[in-house]
């Protein structure tokens, strides 16, 4: 099962951001939706640290896709949610993600946020995942 990226002429080129416009999915494939990871540590504190939560969120996507015998390439799509996002939490993060995924770009949704479910948490990462049928 291949996933297939793509970044049509026309569109802008985000490859540079780690993030691909298109992600398709091959037919017969099973869908798995990760639940928004939270940059906690396994102890269930949260880092008060940006980056260090950031680290802690794509270590637990990678966790939960170890759990389901899936890789980063894997990733059809994930979706970012960040408090009181500004361009260094984005370089941040970036980084972060680039540690998970590698040259692997899914498509991706970045969406800025007052708060999320706990007062400490300062990012969340959801994933789609493409699983052979």
């Amino acid at each position: 099962m291949t996933l297939t990226l793509q970044n049509p002429a026309g569109l802008y080129d985000p490859s540079p951001n780690a993030y691909s416009q298109i992600a398709i999915v091959p037919a017969g494939t099973r869908l798995a939706y990760l639940s928004g990871q939270g940059g906690d540590n396994p102890d269930g504190s949260f880092p008060a640290d940006f980056a260090e939560q950031a680290a802690s969120a794509f270590r637990n996507v990678g966790i939960a896709l170890e759990a389901l015998g899936a890789t980063p390439r894997d990733v059809a799509k994930i979706t970012v949610l960040i408090v009181h996002h500004d361009l260094e939490k984005l370089r941040i993060e970036q980084a972060a993600q680039r540690v998970l995924f590698g040259s692997h770009h899914p498509a991706a949704t970045l969406v800025p946020v007052p708060c999320l479910a706990l007062p400490q948490m300062q990012i969340e990462v959801e994933a789609v995942v493409a699983l052979p049928a």
